[in-house]
């Protein structure tokens, strides 16, 4: 006979085993968002604290943050998308027609003559382009077809940065007080947490710059109008996390194919695919590594696997999870043979 208090006790077990499973299946749709939101609030909480001490007030201070942000994005938007919405529309047009042949015979004549670069070569490299482009047209499109669910999305993002802004000391605060560490582990396990977070944003914001400009000196090579101006969004873009310097690359190129410009379109193309993608794979690999001390091998699987399981996000938070999974090993090393194997310096990265 099964006890009375045992079986009261499951009950309680079985129902709130079921809360957290609803909670789970209510969050699960937006928390790449709410993690979003969080990223962007570490990234601004220096930020937030240099307003607080002005503004005397957590409120206020997150308010004007997350307003900031939100005009500087809005405006970047707009100023982007506003000025190539037409653009846009007509490359649609402009695609069905295009003959990738003829182009790269005209771009390239005098090569393709003198090399003997056979018609199965040209065709081949025009169907990687033409897959190139549509693959990145696909991605608009994808956009404009999921606007509602973008909307929904965004507002999930802004309203975590806002209240991770205005209580993430009280929560850090209350997540220490739940705890089950000691406090000297609990110290150094928040210490090193903060460093291997700061170290993965700060390589977010390097690369972000490093890739803005790089991608800045695309567009003066192939004649880019206002190209000083969209470095300059390029650079503001490939620093937020998710949001990349191909939001406005990809747009750039498909204005420079819209208005005729096709030998300087399929340029571009080729160059921020390979040399503007290159830099976010590999220099944040390698950046990332050399500032949290973690062998180079694990972030670069925890890159892949996180753009894998998580998209673009997985690129930042990817590493972010394998760098805390090697924390806790650490912590635990550290309690028990007095020894910090895993986060001495690689000899290959020194």
């Amino acid at each position: 006979m099964v006890d009375k208090h045992n079986f009261k006790d499951l009950i309680n077990y079985v129902l709130i085993a079921g809360l957290f499973i609803l909670a789970a299946v209510i969050i699960y749709p937006i928390i790449y968002s709410i993690i979003y939101g969080i990223l962007l609030a570490y990234l601004f909480f220096p930020l937030h604290k240099w307003l607080k001490k002005r503004l005397k007030s957590d409120f206020l201070s997150a308010l004007f943050v997350c307003i900031g942000l939100l005009i500087i994005l809005t405006a970047a938007v707009i100023l982007l998308f506003g000025a190539v919405f037409n653009q846009i529309v007509n490359f649609y047009l402009f695609l069905q027609k295009i003959d990738i042949v003829a182009i790269i015979r005209s771009a390239l004549p005098n090569f393709i003559s003198s090399s003997g670069v056979s018609e199965n070569i040209i065709s081949s490299i025009s169907n990687q382009v033409s897959n190139m482009i549509a693959g990145y047209l696909k991605g608009f499109t994808g956009l404009i077809a999921d606007l509602p669910s973008i909307i929904i999305q965004v507002a999930v993002v802004i309203f975590t940065f806002f209240f991770a802004l205005k209580d993430g000391e009280k929560a850090i605060d209350y997540f220490k007080a739940v705890s089950p560490l000691k406090k000297e582990t609990e110290e150094r396990f928040f210490k090193q947490f903060k460093e291997i977070t700061n170290s993965v944003l700060i390589g977010q914001i390097f690369v972000g710059i490093v890739q803005g400009i790089t991608a800045g000196i695309g567009y003066f090579i192939f004649g880019v109008p206002n190209a000083t101006l969209l470095t300059f969004v390029t650079i503001i873009m490939a620093i937020i996390p998710v949001i990349g310097a191909w939001i406005v690359w990809v747009p750039v190129d498909i204005y420079l194919f819209s208005t005729g410009r096709t030998g300087a379109g399929i340029g571009l193309l080729i160059y921020g695919g390979a040399i503007i993608t290159w830099i976010d794979n590999v220099v944040r690999t390698i950046i990332v590594a050399r500032n949290t001390k973690i062998n180079l091998w694990v972030i670069l699987i925890g890159m892949l696997g996180g753009l894998l399981v998580f998209g673009f996000l997985g690129l930042i938070i990817g590493p972010l999870i394998l760098a805390y999974v090697l924390l806790v090993i650490e912590v635990y090393r550290k309690s028990t043979v007095n020894d910090d194997l895993i986060f001495k310096k690689s000899d290959s990265l020194s």
